[in-house]
């Protein structure tokens, strides 16, 4: 059709060229019109990009990159711990060189479309990453006492059908626009497929070990720096709680002897007073043989746990 018999010729142009655009577009204009005739050849817009403008819009891409990081990082420690902010711009930083790769690796016209492209996948693998984060915090106080590798293994397993079905449908509509556009929008869907996929993987496989690896990193200084103090390492402090949590009352001395002389009260005493239950009565003699044979092995005294009733926790909350 005559009136779709529009086209774009993209000439490649020296490094150092005076007067290179006017006298390329004559040169062009002349060889079409002797082949098509001059009547039929109109020049509808040219446009000259140059190593300046290249330069230029390279280092504007550069510091926009840098202050969308900057801000996220600012974000990110606010809302979580500097840990976290810090993996995740170190996974953006990942995002960004590897979906510079892939314009060089596929030679795309470096424009504002593919920044537009860049700035795009990085918003999307910070949103998955915060969700993760915000998911991990959320099981900090469920899990009390699971470890950091538990946390995050739950953490993702919980968001991992969500990002698998975001990412599928984002995937599909930017396959159909892959296929149906032309010029910088066929460019720029291409980038969104590489970064969709590259930033799935890397808020699953990159930002979590970040923070799981930083976190041990800190961990093992903490260890050194007391060991080299004090001679040992101080416990944790949920080991300490459950060690607090866990603490038994000595019943019986070392030689056997009873620390609480005298039949202590009923069961059903106790429970009215809200102080413990026990199974049975306690015995002003001396313990049996079974009970006084961890004594007599040396093995220290023996130990009987004082659980609350369920009327003292009541009167105590």
């Amino acid at each position: 059709d005559p009136a779709g018999q529009e086209f774009v010729v993209k000439v490649l142009a020296p490094t150092e060229a005076s007067e290179f655009q006017t006298r390329t577009e004559a040169q062009i204009q002349e060889l079409l019109a002797g082949a098509y005739g001059a009547e039929n050849l109109t020049i509808l817009a040219s446009d000259f990009v140059g190593p300046r403008y290249a330069s230029e819009l390279f280092t504007q891409t550069i510091w926009i990159m840098l202050v969308a990081i900057i801000l996220i990082l600012i974000y990110a420690a606010f809302r979580f711990k500097f840990i976290y902010g810090m993996a995740a711009v170190l996974c953006l930083i990942h995002d960004s060189l590897f979906m510079l790769a892939v314009v060089a690796m596929f030679r795309i016209e470096f424009t504002t479309t593919t920044v537009a492209a860049v700035l795009t996948i990085i918003g999307y693998s910070i949103n998955d990453t915060i969700v993760i984060f915000d998911r991990v915090r959320e099981n900090r106080t469920l899990m009390r006492e699971a470890d950091l590798a538990t946390l995050l293994n739950t953490s993702i397993t919980q968001t991992l059908g969500r990002t698998l079905l975001t990412s599928l449908t984002v995937f599909l509509s930017i396959i159909a626009l892959y296929l149906l556009g032309s010029g910088d929008i066929k460019n720029f869907a291409l980038l969104m497929l590489v970064g969709i996929v590259e930033g799935a993987y890397s808020t699953i496989f990159i930002a979590s070990p970040i923070v799981y690896m930083w976190t041990r990193g800190l961990e093992r200084r903490r260890r050194a720096r007391e060991l080299k103090r004090y001679g040992h390492v101080l416990e944790a402090l949920p080991e300490r709680r459950a060690a607090e949590e866990a603490e038994a009352v000595p019943a019986f001395s070392p030689q056997g002897a009873p620390l609480f002389p005298g039949p202590l009260a009923p069961v059903e005493e106790a429970a009215e007073e809200g102080l413990a239950t026990a199974s049975a009565v306690q015995p002003a003699s001396p313990p049996s043989a079974a009970l006084a044979s961890p004594a007599a092995a040396g093995q220290g005294p023996g130990y009987i746990r004082i659980q609350p009733t369920r009327k003292h926790k009541k009167r105590k909350r």
